[in-house]
């Protein structure tokens, strides 16, 4: 299983409350289309400031179908989506190996 880790940070302008509703309400709309996605988890920091917004984690059988689902339609949008309102976007690929 292939996990990617990704770091987001809100774009200017937007408060961190609207960051919020935006990436569990709207956002998650888009990872709903993705092909292949198994798993999709959205974890909003407490707003206080930090390097960070959010911390979503997407799951695919592996790197093939990480590769096709982001090369879809639907994951060039999401792509879009998530530029127009991040200003930083860290993705960390990887794989599992214990789980407690």
């Amino acid at each position: 299983m292939l996990k990617v880790v990704s770091l987001l940070k809100r774009a200017e302008g937007l408060s961190h409350e609207e960051f919020a509703k935006w990436v569990v309400e709207d956002h998650v709309e888009f990872a709903r289309k993705l092909p292949g996605l198994r798993k999709y988890t959205v974890s909003v920091t407490n707003g206080d400031g930090g390097a960070y917004d959010s911390v979503n984690e997407l799951y695919f059988d592996d790197e093939d179908a990480r590769a096709a689902a982001f090369g879809s339609e639907h994951g060039k949008a999401a792509a879009a989506d998530a530029a127009a309102h991040t200003s930083q976007r860290v993705h960390l690929l990887t794989t599992e190996h214990a789980q407690l």
